[in-house]
């Protein structure tokens, strides 16, 4: 390794939040200031709040609720029979065009 070319390490570099905590880390300088860490982070912290932001959040939820209440009401679709099953029912006049090529 070249010796000239890499920064200065501080195994001990303090890390200062704005919440007040204050930790120590191995770094390139010797200390640093940080406005969140993990002792205040709402996510970590647990009192993370989904903001909704125009409705979103409600507008999937009402979006997703009626396609739900669609599935449940969704009709049995009636397919048209094959030409074999009309075929083998009864004697039925059945035209079959040719396809041109």
């Amino acid at each position: 390794m070249k010796s000239a070319i890499h920064p200065q390490y501080y195994p001990d570099a303090k890390i200062t939040c704005a919440c007040g905590n204050v930790f120590t880390v191995g770094a390139t300088k010797p200390a640093y200031d940080v406005e969140i860490c993990s002792a205040c982070h709402p996510f970590y912290t647990g009192k993370e709040k989904v903001i909704d932001t125009a409705g979103r959040v409600e507008r999937f939820r009402r979006r997703v609720a009626h396609k739900q209440e669609d599935k449940a009401q969704k009709k049995v679709r009636i397919r048209k029979p094959r030409v074999e099953e009309v075929i083998s029912t009864g004697p039925v006049l059945i035209q079959i065009k040719k396809r041109k090529k």
